[in-house]
């Protein structure tokens, strides 16, 4: 078993693991413990009571968060004619189509969310074994292929902090929601909204418990136990 560093156990020292704290007292302590040089991601683990094996158990699903990542995120935009000029002019960082179609299959990825409107899914389909276990490609459930008349919300929302979320295979979600920079209250924002979501995206198939555990983490910091039933009642005021 991996050995942590000095300063991950003085980190680790200020974190009761048998306490479930307040998402407020969360967030104060996440910022505490961060103890990398760089400006560490603040991130939200949730261990969810579903299924991933059964498709009406899956969630997926987009968040605009009030404050961002703190991230650049570079946006690449599948489109033609007036669509890929609206795109530019929206801020993506790229569009086109076949240019684009061959660099990523000559092995180019300098991109972090793709959008692509559905005129051009035909071309873009043929990069799903690429792009899609990279979570790279796009989808109606994350709302990344959407109409020409869509694209500049969506590339703008995208740059001012929309993430996704979604089930992965162990049945948990993992969502940035900010950099140790952030206020303790840009941070609890964010985290409300994220919760939000989850919650509103909540399967009808689902039983049980839907949010089993919440913890928040800095980047190569401990985790801090969030308690789940206050997590889930967190709104966006």
């Amino acid at each position: 078993m991996a050995k942590h560093g000095k300063k991950y156990q003085e980190a680790a020292k200020l974190v009761d693991n048998a306490k479930e704290y307040t998402p407020e007292e969360a967030v104060e302590l996440v910022k505490k413990t961060s103890y990398a040089k760089f400006d560490a991601t603040i991130e939200a683990h949730l261990r969810m009571g579903l299924d991933p094996r059964k498709a009406d158990q899956q969630i997926r699903s987009t968040v605009q968060l009030p404050h961002g990542t703190g991230r650049v995120v570079r946006v690449l935009v599948f489109a033609e004619g007036e669509d890929q000029k609206n795109a530019l002019d929206a801020g993506a960082d790229h569009a086109g189509t076949d240019e684009y179609i061959q660099k990523i299959q000559d092995g180019w990825f300098e991109f972090d969310v793709s959008v692509a409107t559905p005129p051009v899914m035909s071309k873009v389909g043929r990069l799903g074994r690429l792009l899609g276990p990279r979570g790279l490609m796009p989808s109606p459930k994350a709302g990344t292929v959407v109409p020409g008349s869509d694209i500049e919300r969506v590339v703008s929302e995208l740059k001012s902090g929309r993430v996704e979320f979604r089930l992965d295979r162990t049945a948990n979600v993992h969502v940035p929601i900010g950099k140790a920079s952030f206020s303790e209250n840009q941070l609890f924002e964010n985290l409300s909204a994220l919760m939000e979501a989850i919650v509103q995206a909540k399967p009808s198939a689902a039983k049980g418990l839907y949010i089993r555990r919440v913890a928040l983490s800095a980047t190569m910091g401990p985790g801090v136990k969030v308690d789940p039933m206050q997590a889930m009642q967190l709104k966006l005021a």
